[in-house]
């Protein structure tokens, strides 16, 4: 995680320590979750391994994958950890995942403590923003065909890694949709 944070921006060996010092690893087992709706988000992931989902349950039940996550990503519903509000989407680990915990006191003392500890806020917000804000003009600018064929570029191995159901929801197709754009790609 250091590295990450090293490429975002500047920091002193004794400041990484520091703030890792704060922090905690952990381990989720597949199908666990990490994050779930309607709680208020008070911790950031940094994934160390691993890919976790960020699902919507709609009014009538049904989930919807709305991102993954890979490895040396953060993850988060930002808008519920800023604003502390009831989270709206969950965060599911797919297969066993480790992560960095960087609980709210953490994010806190970066903040007041790190020199540019509020622009390594502002970037993992501004990177999460241009992401959703590529997905929702993409499920419109794109077929479904072209969205599987960035799926890929994407997330890399995502067909080995998730089951087919995650990426027909992360698409917005029915799971037999998705078998037929198989055999088109």
């Amino acid at each position: 995680m250091a590295t990450a944070i090293r490429q975002m921006i500047s920091i002193t060996d004794q400041e990484g320590a520091e703030f890792l010092s704060r922090c905690h690893a952990r381990t989720f087992p597949a199908k666990s979750w990490l994050g779930e709706q309607g709680t208020v988000a008070n911790e950031i992931f940094f994934l160390v391994s691993g890919i976790t989902r960020s699902v919507i349950v709609d009014h009538a039940g049904e989930e919807h994958t709305i991102h993954f996550s890979l490895e040396n990503q953060f993850i988060c519903d930002y808008t519920s950890f800023m604003a502390q509000t009831p989270a709206t989407n969950s965060i599911q680990a797919v297969e066993q995942t480790e992560v960095v915990v960087l609980p709210r006191p953490a994010i806190e003392w970066g903040y007041a403590h790190l020199r540019q500890g509020d622009r390594l806020g502002r970037l993992i917000a501004e990177y999460y923003f241009v992401y959703f804000d590529s997905r929702l003009k993409n499920q419109y600018l794109y077929t479904p065909a072209q969205r599987y064929e960035n799926i890929t570029k994407v997330f890399p191995n995502i067909h080995n890694r998730v089951p087919q159901h995650m990426i027909a929801s992360y698409l917005g197709v029915s799971p037999v949709h998705l078998s037929r754009l198989k055999k088109l790609v």
